[in-house]
């Protein structure tokens, strides 16, 4: 732990300031402190902070902000729902961690689905329910109405957030708006939101579920998803994203479709060539709710997570040679460390050039995707496994996945510059991707409301704005 300047309170002294102040303060080997570090379902994630504040209010939040700021031996991390699978993104060590859990910037997505049930209405959540609001919003957000709505952050039309200063604002398309567009996006890098207002809808239940196919439809797959993408302009009511399984203990991968329609309709045309498919080996296609099928994509907790996303075109052909990338890597894996305990997904999403669009209609956003002319694909990998030992290989072997991926997306025209944020491994910048101009903005807008640039420098975690005049990155 740092040796903090004469004069400078010490991590613990920041602590005990806060706790007179009546601020919830965790400390280690508490009840509350092990339990909080034990719900991250990475445990890539957890850093075991000198202690866990929780506030209940927006002023307890600026409160803590404002105490902080005057410890400058002090780091500190923001949890909102601990998103990100790898540290100090939403946790630190030798520091303190805002944990959001008690205020609405903290809320999981299963109380928002689970709240607005009642009422017959949902919003553009994330599809697995112990997601939180927070991480997901901020980066993006890709949901089932994704191609009706567009990403979640497009659909909020106020932010509550604390600056790097303490003082608490609005941000919307009247009030700092600048600041209201740099939120879409921009992640943890222009203070502390402690709300957000999300434009909500009527909806029913969903029609969907997952669908198993063996290995040996790939190709059948691989084409019913990309024409799938290309259709959604047509049916933007549907989603659909396929990831090849490989889960341990297996004998080879198989190949699972989340299908879901938003409208409720049952074997909509758009399905009809997933529905085409054969063998299928299971299937939970039914009637249900938004919560229960965002129930159904849960995580398992406590083991290590690595993950990275890139983009690529809504070609077939870069799409198979990636599916042979995923079967190539886990005899690979296998024979290099005779690992039996893990995962390995690889998945492919949607990002259709008409979510983008619907981003531009309702005020823009920071993500730059705006700038393609065609659909695309969001390719994801994450691996899951046990124990900490493996982490520095297991990412170092995903880098050299990644880096092949994407040699043959260049050599082939099928390239994407983007990163998506919340899917992005801490060797990646995905801001970086977001194009020079909304670089640029988010630096303005940084300066403008956090002059000192505490955020970028005080709170380490995260993906930090690029600064001017960067050297090379990783995408």
């Amino acid at each position: 732990m740092p040796t903090p300047a004469p004069g400078i309170p010490s991590i613990d002294t920041t602590c005990q300031l806060l706790e007179v102040a009546g601020v919830n303060v965790y400390r280690p080997n508490s009840t509350q402190y092990d339990d909080r570090e034990a719900a991250y379902y990475s445990a890539s994630a957890r850093m075991d902070p000198a202690c866990i504040v929780q506030p209940t209010t927006p002023e307890q939040v600026s409160q803590i902000v404002k105490t902080l700021n005057a410890t400058a031996a002090t780091n500190w991390a923001v949890r909102c729902g601990g998103h990100m699978a790898w540290g100090p993104a939403a946790d630190i060590h030798d520091g303190i961690t805002i944990d959001l859990a008690k205020i609405q910037g903290g809320s999981l997505w299963s109380d928002v689905y689970s709240t607005l049930e009642q009422f017959g209405a949902t919003a553009p959540g994330g599809r697995t329910s112990t997601v939180g609001v927070g991480g997901f919003t901020l980066g993006g957000g890709n949901n089932f109405y994704s191609g009706k709505v567009g990403f979640a952050c497009d659909n909020v039309v106020n932010y509550e957030i604390v600056l790097a200063n303490g003082d608490i604002v609005q941000a919307n398309s009247t009030d700092n708006a600048d600041l209201w567009k740099a939120l879409k996006g921009g992640s943890s890098n222009f203070g502390i939101v402690t709300r957000f207002d999300v434009q909500a809808f009527d909806a029913g239940d969903l029609y969907g579920g997952l669908v198993i196919h063996p290995l040996n439809t790939t190709g059948q797959v691989v084409t019913a998803f990309s024409n799938f993408v290309d259709n959604i302009v047509n049916y933007q009511a549907g989603s659909a994203f396929s990831f090849w399984s490989w889960v341990k203990g297996a004998s080879e991968s198989v190949i699972i479709s989340a299908l879901h329609d938003t409208t409720g309709t049952e074997n909509a045309p758009a399905y009809a060539e997933y529905a085409a498919i054969e063998p299928t080996v299971s299937s939970t296609l039914r009637q249900d709710s938004h919560l229960n099928f965002a129930k159904e994509l849960e995580f398992a907790k406590g083991n290590q997570n690595v993950w990275f996303a890139i983009t690529v075109k809504n070609d077939p052909e870069i799409l198979q040679f990636i599916v042979d990338q995923h079967n190539a890597f886990i005899p690979a894996w296998q024979e290099a460390t005779g690992d039996d305990s893990f995962s390995l997904y690889t998945v492919f999403q949607p990002l259709p050039k008409i979510l983008f669009d619907h981003g531009v209609e309702k005020g823009g956003n920071v993500l730059g995707m705006d700038r393609q002319t065609g659909n695309c694909v969001l390719f994801q990998v994450f691996m899951v496994f046990t124990g900490a030992a493996l982490e520095p290989l297991a990412r170092k072997q995903l880098v050299a996945y990644r880096e092949a991926v994407r040699e043959q997306s260049v050599k082939t025209g099928t390239d994407v510059d983007f990163a998506y944020l919340n899917y992005a491994d801490k060797t990646q910048d995905p801001i970086t991707t977001y194009g020079e101009e909304n670089v640029a903005f988010l630096r303005e807008v940084s300066a403008k409301y956090d002059p000192d640039q505490i955020l970028q420098t005080r709170l380490p975690g995260g993906f930090k704005i690029p600064k001017a005049k960067a050297g090379t990155v990783t995408r």
